[in-house]
């Protein structure tokens, strides 16, 4: 692997990161295709279309850094819309690259309806591809840079996120662990390792190299109404910046 790769959005592009977002392209189709509402956002990660089998009329991608994919740009620890107001909120690896995870996530609590879901995806320290990230960090103390994983952010596990989401008052739904195969860089290595994966998952399945977790907004004692804001105006008046590549305004990532 290249030795030069410091940022997720860079990793992404080599064949471990792509079958990383093969893994989780498959994962998001299944988890969101029958979460129903009006309003669905992804956070972060343009490389991945989170939300494209879900049904919902109003999906957004909002991202900390401009981009030409992203539907408007947010501090993730300041969203730009009303309490109670989105059915969905989709986070691969936001969690992770955000300067702020606890508050971010405190905000997806805020901006969700009650019953409505999130859906994080992280890596899982305790994985092969973890394990060798641990032992490249030894190496760059020793002043050489072998990192297998991107070494921006930091990586929350699987036991830490599910403890933040119940104290949010979240119910976990669904978990899931994949990509079992070794941490080789190279695409025939990766290929010839596939037979892992459906051993991973049968007889190690909290070892993946990445989770995705499904949780519920639970809220007690109260009354699910419809809201009372019009879909078509859930945006207005956000201090945000909406522009797409060529500078002209869009409201709406699809």
């Amino acid at each position: 692997m290249a030795e030069q790769i410091i940022g997720l959005h860079e990793w992404m592009t080599t064949p471990p990161g792509a079958y990383l977002l093969a893994w989780e392209r498959a994962q998001m189709a299944a988890v969101v295709a029958n979460v129903f509402g009006f309003h669905a956002l992804q956070l972060g990660l343009p490389e991945l279309d989170a939300l494209a089998a879900n049904r919902m009329p109003h999906r957004w991608l909002a991202t900390e850094t401009p981009h030409d994919k992203a539907a408007f740009v947010s501090d993730f620890a300041a969203l730009p819309f009303p309490a109670n107001s989105l059915d969905l909120v989709v986070l691969p690896h936001a969690l992770e690259l955000t300067a702020d995870p606890h508050t971010a996530l405190n905000e997806v609590a805020r901006v969700l309806v009650p019953e409505g879901r999130v859906v994080i995806c992280g890596f899982n320290p305790l994985s092969l591809w973890g394990f060798r990230q641990q032992r490249a960090h030894l190496y760059r103390r020793l002043g050489m840079n072998r990192l297998f994983l991107p070494q921006a952010g930091e990586f929350i596990g699987y036991r830490r996120c599910r403890d933040w989401l119940r104290l949010l008052s979240f119910e976990i739904e669904a978990e899931h662990f994949g990509c079992y195969r070794p941490a080789f860089s190279s695409a025939p290595w990766l290929q010839r390792s596939a037979w892992l994966d459906p051993v991973g998952a049968r007889w190690w399945p909290f070892l993946g190299a990445v989770y995705c977790l499904v949780a519920v907004k639970r809220v007690r004692g109260m009354t699910l109404l419809n809201p009372a804001w019009k879909p078509a105006r859930i945006l207005a008046n956000a201090p945000v910046s909406i522009a797409n590549s060529s500078g002209a305004s869009k409201s709406e990532y699809f």
